[in-house]
């Protein structure tokens, strides 16, 4: 099951969300200029961040601290220009009304779920990085729980300002949402410049997962001698053959499939692979196995996430049954592989 679940993080965890994030920064700078081709500047993308996070260790964390501060205060400065130029800002209502629970138990909002949950992917990452952490067992929940609190202040407010900035019907289906919302805040212009912004700011999130994902695919690879060639590294110690694997995977992906499409077929592959994540911490516990953190109202956080991730994955599995069937093939082929790795190296 660790295998198929570094499978999964490996192709579809981190892959795929770059693929779409590349997709999505390519579409950003589209809008402002339409010559440009979105699939051939998502993997230019990727090959660029690639390359910085082939050099060495310092380069690629130096470009990633970079890219995720200029962000973070990039996304604060839209977040108060935009509410402080609109002259009129749109009527919301933010208190639940009556008829709102069918609202929150309808098919609909379960599959919404799969786009909510996209923006905390790589909430985890760090996790991957443990090795490379000098005091893991203080620093790693701390940096999850920092920075996934960061994360979701960062979106709410993201949100709250395009509810408040432009018309409902104005946002409906489209992707770059930013730029349509900056277009209200801003005029021409204006939302050209964001627009550059937005396209910009997402190559953090290329790189978050650029250099995090190898790393599991490195661990595979010291662990099976079928896949030994990922564990290969440069002179710097980058698993550059995992890298390698990892930027294939993504430009596979941006090249051959639609952004919806990746969207929720991932979305439900992730998902399903955080909940055995779950049921394996209480089997963990359950065997007495020691604990190197302590969790808060243990089992209730647990129960609650499993509770609303099966309700989410019945109702996206009955609505999108081929994306459904696409995540469990990719569990198949997982588990095809782990056997034939296992017997190689036995």
């Amino acid at each position: 099951m660790g295998f198929v679940s570094g499978w999964v993080s490996a192709t579809v965890g981190f892959a795929a969300p770059t693929a779409l994030v590349a997709i999505t920064a390519a579409t950003y700078a589209a809008a402002v200029f339409p010559v440009l081709n979105i699939k051939l500047v998502a993997v230019a993308l990727v090959l660029i961040v690639a390359f910085v996070h082939s050099r060495n260790r310092d380069t690629g964390s130096g470009f990633q601290l970079t890219f995720t501060a200029l962000k973070v205060v990039l996304i604060l400065v839209f977040v108060v220009t935009a509410l402080f130029t609109t002259e009129q800002l749109q009527q919301m209502r933010w208190q639940p009304v009556g008829g709102d629970t069918r609202l929150i138990t309808s098919a609909g909002f379960a599959v919404a779920l799969i786009y909510v949950n996209y923006a905390y992917t790589g909430w985890n990452a760090a996790t991957y990085l443990v090795g490379e952490m000098g005091n893991p067992q203080r620093d790693l929940a701390r940096v999850l729980l920092v920075g996934t609190a960061l994360v979701m202040l960062l979106y709410l407010a993201l949100h709250v300002t395009f509810l408040l900035v432009a018309p409902m019907d104005a946002m409906r289906g489209e992707l770059e949402i930013g730029y349509v919302v900056a277009g209200f805040a801003f005029g021409e212009i204006g939302s050209a410049l964001v627009g550059i912004m937005l396209a910009i700011l997402l190559i953090s999130t290329i790189s978050a997962m650029v250099l995090a994902g190898p790393r599991t695919l490195q661990v595979i690879g010291e662990d099976y001698d079928l896949l030994g060639w990922l564990a290969r590294t440069n002179t710097a110690g980058i698993p550059v053959w995992a890298l390698l694997f990892q930027t294939g995977v993504t430009i596979a992906l941006v090249l051959t499939s639609g952004f919806q499409a990746i969207l929720i077929f991932t979305g439900f592959t992730l998902a399903l692979n955080t909940l055995f994540t779950v049921f394996g911490v209480v089997r963990l516990r359950q065997l007495k196995i020691t604990q190197p953190f302590v969790m808060p109202a243990y089992p209730w956080p647990l129960l609650i996430f499993a509770v609303i991730t099966l309700w989410t994955l019945g109702y996206v599995a009955f609505s999108q049954p081929l994306e459904a069937l696409f995540s469990l093939g990719i569990i198949v082929v997982g588990s095809i592989l782990y056997l034939l790795a296992r017997n190689r190296s036995g």
